[in-house]
C-alpha cells in the first residue's frame, strides 16, 4: 500500500495539450468590468458563462452518468469535458496510474484534482478564453477540439477584432478569427463529438453550409454602433466601434426560435400535410444533447380539443446492448430525425373522424423525454417547449 500512497502523491499527468498559465490580474471577468462592463453584464446571463460543472444542471448529471455508467473516475471524466467547458484548466488529460490511486480515493493532492478546484476554471467559457487564443490549428485531426486546438498568447496579451485597438492595462493583437473567419473560433468547439464507443453523435461543422452567414450573425447579433471599452482619449471621448452583443443567444433563447422554421400545412384527401423548411445554415434540432422539435396537432370539435396527436423530431441512441442511453455512451444512433440545413421535411398526420378543426404547434426542448428521465433532471427549463410557429386549420 506504502508504493500506491506514493504513486497517488507522484502520479504522472499526461498533457496533450499546451497549459499558459493565466495570472491573476486576468483570470476572472471581474477584472475586466472596469473597461468592459457593458460586454461582462451580457456575458454573465450567457451559457458560456454557465459552462462550469458547478453552473449547469445538464452538464453536470451528464458527466455523474458517465462515471456511474463507465470504468472512468468523475474527475477524468471532467477533464475530458473541461477541454471545450473549461479549456483554461491547467491540467489535460489523465493517465491509468491516476485512475489506479482515484479508485482508492488517494487522488486528492494530485495536479488533476487541484486543477479542477481552482477558481481560474470557475466561470467556465469567460473572457480570457477566448480573447487571449493565439492560433487555432485546423491542421489538426477532427477529434481535437477545445484546449487541444489552440495555442494561448502570453498571459496579459489579448486577441480581438481590432488592428488600432489601444489598453493601458494589458496588449492587444487583432486576430482573423475575431474578425473576418470568427467561425473558425466558434468551431474550436462546437463542431463534433464522438462517444466513448466510438459513435460520431454530432458533426455540425460538416452540415453547415457555408452561404457567407457567420454563426455570430445570429448567436452575437448583427454589428452595431457602440463602445469595445470606456476608456476615454485625451478629448475624453469614447472610441466609436462597431460591436456584437456577448450573451451568445442559442437554443435556450426563446426569441431565437421565432421564425426558426418556415412551416407550411395543408389539408390532403386523407392527411394532414405538414412541411418544416429550415432556412438556417445548420440542421435543427442541432447541437449537443438530445434536443428535440415538437410537432402537436390538437383535433377539436365546436372548440373542444378531442384528440391529440405528437410528432417527435430528435435523436436517439443506444448501448452496445441496444439500451437507450446518453450519446456520450452510445455504440450508435438509432434515429436522427432532423431538419437539414437549408432543407425541408415532410410530415403526415392523420384526419380524425368528427373533428371539423385542427391547431398545429411546433416547438423545441432542450431534451427529450428519454434523456430527461435518465439524467433526472429537475430544473423546468429542459421539458419547456418554446414555440417557433402555431397554425390553425378548418378540416
Amino acid at each position: 500500500m506504502r508504493w500506491l500512497i506514493g504513486l497517488g502523491l507522484l502520479v504522472v499527468i499526461g498533457h496533450s495539450a499546451e497549459v499558459v498559465a493565466v495570472g491573476d490580474r486576468y483570470k476572472d471577468s471581474g477584472k475586466c468590468k472596469p473597461c468592459h462592463n457593458h460586454l461582462v453584464k451580457q456575458w454573465e446571463g450567457s451559457w458560456h458563462a454557465k459552462s462550469h460543472y458547478d453552473n449547469d444542471e445538464y452538464f453536470r448529471k451528464t458527466i455523474d452518468y458517465l462515471a456511474r455508467k463507465s470504468r472512468k473516475s468523475l474527475n477524468a471524466i471532467k477533464i475530458e469535458c473541461a477541454a471545450c467547458h473549461n479549456p483554461r484548466i491547467s491540467v489535460t488529460s489523465t493517465n491509468a496510474d491516476y485512475e489506479a490511486i482515484a479508485a482508492l480515493n488517494l487522488d486528492k493532492d494530485t495536479a488533476a484534482t487541484k486543477a479542477l478546484g481552482s477558481n481560474t476554471i470557475a466561470e467556465g467559457i469567460n473572457c480570457v478564453v477566448c480573447h487571449n487564443i493565439d492560433q487555432i490549428h485546423d491542421e489538426l485531426p477532427e477529434s481535437k477540439r477545445g484546449i487541444h486546438r489552440v495555442s494561448w498568447m502570453p498571459s496579459g496579451t489579448m486577441s480581438g477584432p481590432y488592428s488600432d485597438a489601444k489598453s493601458p492595462y494589458h496588449k492587444v493583437e487583432p486576430r482573423d478569427f475575431m474578425n473576418s473567419n470568427p467561425n473558425q473560433l466558434c468551431f474550436v468547439c462546437h463542431a463534433n463529438d464522438t462517444s466513448e464507443e466510438g459513435n460520431r453523435f454530432i458533426n455540425m461543422q460538416s452540415e453547415f453550409i457555408n452561404d457567407g452567414k457567420q454563426c455570430v450573425d445570429c448567436h452575437m447579433g448583427p454589428r452595431i454602433e457602440g463602445v469595445a471599452a470606456t476608456l476615454r482619449d485625451r478629448n475624453g471621448q469614447q472610441r466609436k466601434r462597431l460591436i456584437r452583443e456577448h450573451d451568445f443567444s442559442g437554443a435556450h433563447s426563446e426569441r431565437m426560435w421565432q421564425g426558426a422554421l418556415k412551416v407550411e400545412v395543408t389539408k390532403k384527401s386523407r392527411e394532414i400535410e405538414v412541411v418544416l423548411r429550415n432556412p438556417q445554415p445548420h440542421a435543427l434540432p442541432s447541437g449537443f444533447g438530445s434536443r428535440e422539435i415538437l410537432i402537436e396537432a390538437y383535433y377539436a370539435l365546436e372548440g373542444k380539443v378531442i384528440k391529440k396527436e405528437t410528432l417527435s423530431l430528435t435523436s436517439r441512441y443506444v448501448t452496445k446492448r441496444d439500451k437507450p442511453t446518453v450519446p456520450h455512451l452510445s455504440k450508435k444512433t438509432i434515429e436522427h430525425n432532423v431538419i437539414p440545413a437549408q432543407g425541408s421535411k415532410i410530415f403526415s398526420l392523420p384526419l380524425v373522424e368528427g373533428a371539423d378543426e385542427v391547431s398545429i404547434h411546433i416547438s423545441y426542448r432542450l431534451v427529450n423525454d428519454e434523456v430527461r428521465e435518465m439524467l433526472e433532471l429537475k430544473d423546468p427549463m429542459w421539458s419547456k417547449k418554446m414555440t417557433i410557429e402555431k397554425m390553425h386549420l378548418k378540416l
